[in-house]
């Protein structure tokens, strides 16, 4: 197994259309997933003294986080709309190995920064409203 280039770690924004196509989210330098899963304990006095946990039980999250240089892009327009308006639109997570997720997403945070003689800079997080699939 070959080490992945973080470059190719993209997120795309759909456009509202079924299917939709994606764009993608250009200027970020970082760009980060996290899973989160709640857990359900199933422990009782038969365990042993051990902790025990309900398979595919409790609720699955996707958070992505993602930070860059603004370039005015199409996709950085819609990101901005769906922040201000608290709209929820489909993502996709693309990797080097062609790999992708696709799912609902809602921008919980959207910040922009910039020096007097630096560039523009954002970043973002967003949380998975509903199921995360591989496509």
């Amino acid at each position: 197994m070959t080490a992945q280039k973080g470059s190719a770690f993209l997120l795309k924004i759909g456009d509202g259309a079924s299917p939709p196509d994606y764009e993608t989210v250009a200027g970020l330098r970082t760009t980060q997933m996290s899973i989160n899963g709640d857990t359900v304990v199933v422990t009782s006095k038969d365990s042993g003294g051990w902790r025990e946990l309900l398979s595919g039980a409790g609720t699955r999250s996707v958070s992505v986080s993602a930070a860059g240089i603004f370039l005015g892009s199409q996709a950085e327009a819609s990101i901005r709309s769906h922040a201000l308006a608290g709209t929820i639109e489909t993502y996709e997570l693309s990797f080097e190995d062609g790999a992708k997720l696709h799912g609902d997403f809602l921008i919980q945070r959207l910040d922009y920064a910039g020096d007097f003689n630096g560039e523009r800079t954002y970043s973002m997080v967003l949380e998975s409203s509903g199921a995360v699939t591989p496509a």
